[in-house]
Parts: structure tokens; C-alpha cells; sequence
């Protein structure tokens, strides 16, 4: 059974916050559909594309990507392998449980100090100092603010960047800070819903991080529609 069938967010602020997630994932899906439909289109039937389709297309499925992993992990989706796990006693399950729960803390924390120091000088910010663990911010660290997509035109809300970030210079296309934007906040939302996760696993609510096991339940459907 899939953790997806089991998750139900509990109150009005929860159920809101989910229908969020799901309908920017939605959105983001449907977006690069209707994109590459046209492009099609455009070409096949107009002799003519998009020319900034692609570069789009591909932003949007990083998008995907990345706000997919830190869903997965707050709907239990993600695939684990437990096959000698569950081969232990109840008690040795929670403590495997536990350090894989630490693990995957640091693991998020790590991913996004990196994620927001490869960002922050696209925002002209300062990327964090220690190799690890982050002990401040830099200093003099050269802003990479100019910086903009090969294609992806500029769009007017965003103008207010060129004097907030870019010394009053124009950019002539979508400046890569827009697009990168991503990478700290799913960052930041893998590990929040890591933490949840681990929360789940400390109070009992929950016996893994993972617990979705979709081929069990394909080799059991299998097995009774063949009996049937």
C-alpha cells in the first residue's frame, strides 16, 4: 500500500498548505505540456517555435523535480528498501529507524547550505562560510547578478530586480536568479518535511521515514488478479 493512500492532512491550515503543493505541481506539469504542444504546433504546422520553449520547459521540470522530493517525503511516497530491516526485532527497527531519520537531517542540512551558496550570488547575497556546517557569511564574494537565461525574455514584474540586485542595469533577459530561486526553498522544504517525518517516527505516528511499498503491492495485485 502506498504512503500516498495513507496520508490525510489533519486541520484547515494543513489541508490548505497541501492543496498548495499539489496545484504548483499540477500547474508546473500542465504548463510544460501546453509549452511543448505549441511548440509542436509551431513547428510542424507554421514552420516556426518558441524560441525560449525549451530553456522553459526545462526550468519547470527542475521545478518538478525538486518540489516532488520534499512532497514525496511529506506523503511517504519514496521507494525504501527494508527487506533485512524488517527482519529485526520491533525495537532494533525503531533505533535503524532513528539513525536513518539523523541521516537524513544532515543530509538536508547539507543540501541546503550548498543550495543556498550557489544561489545567494545570483541575488547578490553572500554564501556561508565552513565547509559543513555554516559559521556566518562571507565577505567579497563577487555578486553573479548579471548573470541572466539564454532565452527566457524578461518579464515587466520582475524589473524592480534591475535596481534591487543589477545597479539600475537593464536586463534583456530573465536573470538566472529567478529560475535558481528553487533550489534554496525546495532545499529548505526537503528538510522541513524530513523533520516532520522524523517527529513522526519519534512519536511513534510513523515506523520509517519511508513507508510506501509499491511493488509489494503490485506483486499482491498481480497475484490476485491471477487468482480470480
Amino acid at each position: 500500500m502506498s504512503g500516498h493512500s495513507h496520508y490525510q492532512p489533519q486541520g484547515a491550515v494543513s489541508r490548505f498548505i497541501n492543496s498548495i503543493e499539489e496545484t504548483a505541481i499540477a500547474v508546473i506539469l500542465g504548463l510544460m505540456t501546453v509549452i511543448t504542444f505549441i511548440n509542436v504546433v509551431l513547428r510542424y504546422v507554421f514552420n516556426n517555435s518558441l524560441i525560449w520553449g525549451l530553456e522553459v520547459t526545462l526550468i519547470l521540470f527542475a521545478w518538478l523535480v525538486l518540489l516532488g522530493i520534499s512532497y514525496g517525503f511529506k506523503i511517504t511516497s519514496h521507494l525504501g528498501v527494508d527487506a533485512i530491516i524488517n527482519m529485526t526485532t520491533s525495537p532494533v527497527r525503531r533505533v535503524l529507524a532513528l539513525l536513518a531519520a539523523l541521516c537524513c537531517i544532515a543530509y538536508a542540512g547539507l543540501l541546503l547550505k550548498g543550495a543556498w551558496d550557489y544561489w545567494a550570488p545570483f541575488a547578490a547575497l553572500q554564501p556561508t562560510e565552513g565547509r559543513w556546517f555554516p559559521l556566518g557569511f562571507t565577505e567579497g564574494v563577487r555578486d553573479r547578478a548579471f548573470y541572466v537565461t539564454d532565452q527566457v525574455p524578461m518579464l515587466g514584474i520582475f524589473r524592480w530586480l534591475e535596481e534591487a540586485i543589477n545597479y539600475g542595469e537593464e536586463y534583456e533577459k530573465l536573470p538566472r536568479v529567478i529560475p535558481y530561486v528553487i533550489l534554496p526553498f525546495s532545499a529548505a522544504l526537503i528538510l522541513l518535511r524530513v523533520l516532520q517525518a522524523s517527529w513522526a517516527v519519534v512519536t511513534g505516528r510513523q515506523a520509517s521515514l519511508i513507508v510506501s511499498h509499491e511493488a509489494e503491492d503490485a506483486v499482491a495485485e498481480a497475484a490476485s488478479s491471477n487468482r480470480e
